[in-house]
């Protein structure tokens, strides 16, 4: 019976999730009053950093209506904004961070499906 190896870019994706299972995830949730939507966003990315980062994250939520300066310095454009600052790439999520997949994906947390 022939092995099955996987695919290249899955192999490498391993390779880098490995990598990162030290690194320190910084994390910035910019929101807006404490609207339902914001509400919930604070409530799935701390569910999501729980259950995938293990302590190594901080997050800071950020009320745009309080500190109106720091929305401008990062140009958000519209709350609720996650935008993760390390590791690096940066990356910047936009809405409720319900679809819990995609903000895995996107934080390179999970592999792509």
């Amino acid at each position: 019976m022939a092995s099955q190896q996987k695919p290249s870019r899955v192999v490498d994706f391993e390779s880098r999730l490995r990598d990162r299972r030290a690194d320190k995830y910084i994390l910035r949730l910019y929101i807006a009053g404490t609207t339902p939507r914001s509400t919930r966003a604070v409530a799935n990315i701390r569910e999501i950093c729980e259950h995938n980062l293990n302590g190594r994250y901080e997050l800071e939520v950020i009320d745009i209506y309080q500190k109106p300066a720091l929305a401008k310095d990062e140009q958000i454009i519209a709350a609720p904004t996650l935008v993760k600052q390390l590791p690096l790439p940066l990356r910047r999520f936009i809405g409720d961070l319900s679809d819990t997949q995609r903000i895995l994906v996107g934080m390179e947390i999970a592999p792509a499906s």
